[in-house]
Parts: structure tokens; sequence; C-alpha cells
């Protein structure tokens, strides 16, 4: 290079440095002068986090439960258990009769369910550690999936880490806001959240009227690119069940799908524990969507799509529910195959399931209580009429030794509100019959006692 370039460079550095230079008096001249020695530092401000207590919500929660202890309502929920929820539990180191149990063949707690848990801790651990996707793909997933779909008579199932959250990913991820989603007006809150999560129209019919159902179908299916009907195979609150064939004969007729929530009507319906479609002898295939969960007569935790082949693997590819969440922990899938096992070998679960139920509902009708629709199936209610009354019965009943938990507005319209009864394969008659005549004596109890005071106030004194 020449000297000129030499030259040019040099001053092209020199002019580098002194605007560094400049630059660097420039910051620090507005730079803070440093604090003299000695001198007190200032805190740096405090970062809070949001109250939320100060939440409308929570407010009003607050308002509710100081209400309740005005009147001396004890709070009935979150009450700690010990040992296994079977057809007794522990409460407070007193045994009780338990009817607030999903367990409904008493296989929770069943010796070949919990070895086949602890053979899975062994060779598994205790988690699948990924998203089955990429690293977290066990076995034992494949082998109950297998299961399900064989209970169920589809080509395939795919298992989730929770029943909620399988219907939220699976009607959120397939439904679009093209698309509408019919419900029955009771149907489960994932229902509704997965719904809400895909932005599709929403529309209810009345609670178990299918003529409505037609009629808003007739009204509404041609405005929309794809439609869901969904409904289940024994509803939580109230204990019926749908007609299924009509159902099936609808949803083909207006080109719909169909999803049926089995989460309490799998191990339960049906001579061998098949859900709803083995109780009407129909083709299960012409359902779309089997859903399911494994927390209630398989004794784990989790749920489950059960379907075609092509459902399940679409599912199993996008479906944020499964795609982004950590594999069902192997002890889990383990004890729901072994349920499904033992389910299997011994029918007369279910058969004992059916009579405790027949019984417990045929009682209840003799003492005068209000079962509402129930079947007398996994789910009964005794229909209390308001959340007070509801909740004043489960602490009596709970000081009697019987637990079951009140079920309130909003779950329920304020005058249905009740106590639910879950019935298992495990209950005695004479557990049975101690649980009804305490409900109707209780309930009783609460009524006079309610009628003295409306007449107190009515009056200014008592009759």
């Amino acid at each position: 290079m020449s000297r000129d370039g030499d030259n040019a460079s040099g001053t092209g550095r020199r002019r580098d440095l002194m605007a560094s230079l400049r630059a660097g008096h420039e910051a620090a001249r507005q730079r803070k002068p440093a604090p003299p020695p000695g001198a007190p530092v200032k805190a740096a401000p405090t970062v809070t986090s949001f109250d939320f207590s100060k939440l409308p919500a929570f407010r009003q929660l607050t308002m509710h439960r100081a209400a309740a202890d005005m009147i001396g309502l004890d709070n009935p929920f979150f009450q700690p258990h010990d040992g296994v929820a079977g057809a007794t539990t522990v409460i407070d180191g007193v045994r009780h009769d338990n009817f607030a149990s999903y367990n409904y063949l008493g296989l929770n707690g069943h010796p070949e369910v919990n070895a086949a848990a602890l053979e899975a801790v062994r060779t598994y651990g205790t988690s699948a550690s990924a998203s089955r996707v990429v690293a977290g793909e066990r076995p034992i997933h494949r082998m109950l999936e297998t299961r399900l779909a064989e209970l169920h008579g589809v080509e395939d199932a795919v298992v989730m880490v929770s029943g909620h959250a399988t219907n939220v990913t699976t009607i959120g991820h397939l439904l679009s806001p093209n698309d509408l989603i019919v419900t029955d007006a009771l149907v489960h809150n994932s229902i509704s959240e997965g719904a809400r999560l895909s932005h599709a129209a929403r529309m209810n019919f009345p609670h178990g009227d299918l003529d409505a159902l037609e009629r808003l179908l007739g009204e509404q299916r041609h405005k929309f690119d794809r439609v869901l009907i969904a409904a289940e195979g024994i509803y939580s609150m109230d204990g019926d069940f749908p007609d299924l064939p009509r159902l099936m004969r609808i949803k083909q007729m207006y080109d719909a799908w169909l999803l049926i929530d089995e989460a309490h009507s799998i191990g339960v319906m049906g001579a061998t524990g098949r859900g709803i479609a083995e109780h009407f002898g129909t083709d299960p295939t012409g359902v779309e969507m089997w859903m399911g969960t494994l927390s209630k007569t398989f004794s784990s935790c989790g749920g489950y799509i059960a379907g075609s082949k092509a459902l399940c693997d679409y599912l199993r590819a996008t479906a944020p529910g499964f795609v982004f969440s950590v594999g069902l922990s192997p002890p889990l899938a383990a004890a729901a195959r072994a349920s499904l096992d033992v389910m299997a070998r011994e029918p007369e679960r279910l058969q004992r399931l059916a009579e405790n139920g027949r019984r417990f509902l045929e009682r209840a009708s003799e003492a005068g209580l209000d079962t509402g629709p129930s079947a007398g199936l996994s789910v009964i209610p005794v229909i209390v009429g308001d959340s007070i009354g509801a909740v004043s019965l489960c602490n009596r009943l709970l000081k009697r030794g019987i637990n079951a938990l009140p079920i309130v507005f909003p779950a329920v319209a304020e005058k249905s509100a009740r106590i639910r009864f879950f019935i298992t394969s495990e209950h005695t008659n004479a557990q049975i019959d101690r649980a009804v005549d305490a409900t109707a004596e209780e309930l009783a109890a609460i009524r006079t006692t309610n009628t003295r005071f409306s007449d107190l106030v009515r009056n200014g004194k008592p009759e």
C-alpha cells in the first residue's frame, strides 16, 4: 500500500479514536456523580405483584364464605381423606360411609392394579419425562391405547394426561370459527371450554330434548362448514343418559360429527362395561369420537379419545394438549390397563354396581326423596332445592358418618341444588339403607326448621 494510503488510513483511525473519546466524555458527563464515601445508598424501587384479592370474583367468594360463617355453615369441600377412597373413607381419623368417590368398580387399591403401577415405577420411573412426540413415548402407552380401542370397538385411541384437557384440546383443535358446536345444555365444563377455545359458534338444546336438537339443526346446519354434536353417556349431575340410537340417526341426517363423553358411563353401562353403545346394542364405529377418563372406573388419571385411526393419528401429531404436554405417567397408564383387565375378568363387579344403584334409587323413592331423572347407575342426586339447604344437609350427614358432597349454584341452578351420591360395586345394602334413611331424616329436619324460621319472620313469632 502507498504511503498516501497509509496516511489516509491513519487519519481515519485518529478520527474514529477522537469520536470514541468524545462519546465517552459525553456519557460520563450524563452519568450521575458517585455518592460521597459514607453516604447512604438509595434502595432500588420495590416491585410488587398484583393483589388478586382485589378481583371482583374473589371478593364475591369471600362474601359467600363470610355469609356461610355467619349462619354456622361449615365448608364441606377440601376435606383431607386418609387412605384409599372406597366404599368407606377416613376423615379426621373417623371412618365414614363414602358416597363421594368415582371408584365405581372398586378397582382403586386393587392388589393387581397396585402391582402393575409399582412394576411400571420400577421399569420407567414416575414420569414419562417428556412429550411423547419427542422422548416420552413408552410401550405402556400404546398397550393402554390398544386396550381402550378394543373396549370401545373402534380402530384406535389416544391417551392424554387430563380428562378435562382431553375435551378442551380435541374440540378446540378440530373445530374453527366457520363451524357449529351443538351441545346438550348440561354437558361438562370441559366440553364448553373446548367450544370456547375453538371460536366456533355454539348452541345448546334443552337437556335430553332431541326434538329440539333436530329443529335446531334443521334451521342452522346449512350456515356452517362442519357441525359437532356433543352429549354425555351418563350426565354427571343428573345421572341420566341420552337416546344414543336417535342421536346417531340425527347426526347422520344432518352430516354432523358426534362426540359422546363417557366419563361416567364407561365401565358402568353395558353387560361388560363397554359403555352406552353396548347398553343400546349400537355399532360404536357410527360415533366419530368416544371420549373417556381414566380417573373413574379405571382408577388412574388422564383422558382419551377413541375413534378412527386417522382421527387418533391426527391428534397425536397436531393436538396442542398432546404434542406440547408430557406423556401420561407410566404408573398411571399401567394402573388403567390393569383395571381394564380386572373389569373384563370380573363382570360380577358390574352386576353389583347395577344392583346397588337400583337399591339406592328404589329406597330413595320409598323415602320420598327427589332423585330427578337419574337412571340409578353411577350417579344419583338428591334434590334439595337451595344451596344453603344442600350444604347444611351435607354437614348433617357427615356428623352421622356419611360422606356425600353438595352441588350448588352456579354448578347447577339454585332451585336444583343437591347432594350427589356416587354408587360403587363395593357398597353394602346396609350402607345404602343407612345413607337413604339418614338423608330423608335430616332433610325433613332442615325443612321443618326452615318452615319455623319463615313463620317467625312472617308473623313475628313461631306458630
